[in-house]
């Protein structure tokens, strides 16, 4: 594959150094890399300048028709595919795509009942626990809540900044009490660790943006280690260095479903499931929704509106004919 013509090493390149020069994270850029593979090698390896908004719409048509993508996974692609003309290839491409589009299915949340939410925490043990404790009693997505840095917990103002939430949208939500005393305890181990790594050489993280070039000590110093670190050093696949990453997404995952099997609920519940019922706690005790939407950090009020559906407050409330 040669360089230049073919989408092959010189495209990728220009790609990844651009997605980092913008701050995307290491997940979006393998998504994006992958998405347009998927592009090049779906119109037989022709190089995307040779292309354009009838190749698109012929690809994406394709994952809505042949593949039957949903409309999020097809919208990835379009972000993707999106970003290589705009921001890489400085191809202008606001002309209105016909794709196909997959269809958005309006699905109402699952959400848990109070009782169902604190049984499902207290099957979980140590990180977990503190973990899922953040989900429910702060409405944290789970990537917010594996990424967290040490500086990010106030303890003082009873808050945890949000920084670079979904949509790169920063925000403030509550440090609740009840997670206070467990995640002082979670700190002192995990700042002996930090420690013991930096006895031992390492003790450096992953630092956002240019950061590690300007500030070279700031990767070591302890505001900005992960408060759920990884159990093992690792090698940084962008930079090529030795670090302790933040714990793997999947392992919470894991836990919360084997606690929910153990909480006897069956319905279907994940880690997401926890901000769900956060937010329909807070609007059936009486917040406003402009509130509960700056607390989730949505852009559209509209997209908090989904959890009045599924409030106590509404179907739940009215009785059915055959109790009357």
């Amino acid at each position: 594959m040669e360089k230049g013509n073919t989408g092959g090493p010189k495209l990728f390149e220009q790609l990844h150094n651009v997605l980092r020069r913008k701050h995307y994270s290491i997940h979006t850029e393998r998504s994006y890399t992958s998405w347009i593979k998927h592009f090049i090698g779906f119109h037989h390896m022709r190089h995307p300048r040779t292309m354009g908004k009838k190749e698109i719409e012929a690809f994406l048509t394709h994952l809505a028709v042949k593949r039957k993508v949903s409309s999020s996974t097809q919208n990835q692609a379009f972000n993707a595919i999106l970003f290589l003309y705009r921001e890489v290839l400085e191809i202008s491409l606001d002309e209105t795509l016909n794709a196909v589009r997959a269809k958005r299915s309006a699905r109402v949340p699952v959400v848990m009942s109070h009782d169902e939410a604190m049984k499902v925490i207290h099957f979980l043990k140590g990180t977990y626990y503190l973990m899922a404790t953040l989900f429910y009693g702060s409405g944290l997505r789970l990537m917010e809540c594996v990424r967290l840095r040490v500086k990010d917990i106030d303890f003082e103002m009873n808050s945890i900044h949000v920084f670079d939430g979904k949509g790169k949208k920063d925000r403030v939500v509550m440090l609740p009490e009840a997670a206070k005393p467990s995640l002082v305890d979670h700190l002192k181990q995990v700042r002996a660790l930090h420690e013991h790594d930096l006895l031992q050489g390492n003790g450096s993280v992953y630092l956002p943006y240019a950061l590690e070039r300007k500030y070279p000590k700031a990767s070591i110093q302890w505001g900005w280690q992960y408060v759920f670190p990884a159990d093992e050093i690792s090698l940084d696949p962008r930079s090529g260095k030795t670090r302790r990453h933040h714990l793997h997404p999947t392992t919470i995952q894991k836990a919360v479903k084997k606690a929910v099997h153990a909480a006897g609920i069956h319905k279907p519940v994940g880690c997401h499931t926890f901000r769900h019922s956060f937010a329909t706690r807070l609007l059936e005790n009486g917040y406003d929704i402009r509130t509960v939407q700056e607390l989730l950090g949505h852009k559209n009020v509209n997209t908090t509106m989904i959890y009045t559906h599924v409030m106590s407050k509404g179907a739940m409330a009215v009785k059915s004919p055959v109790d009357l």
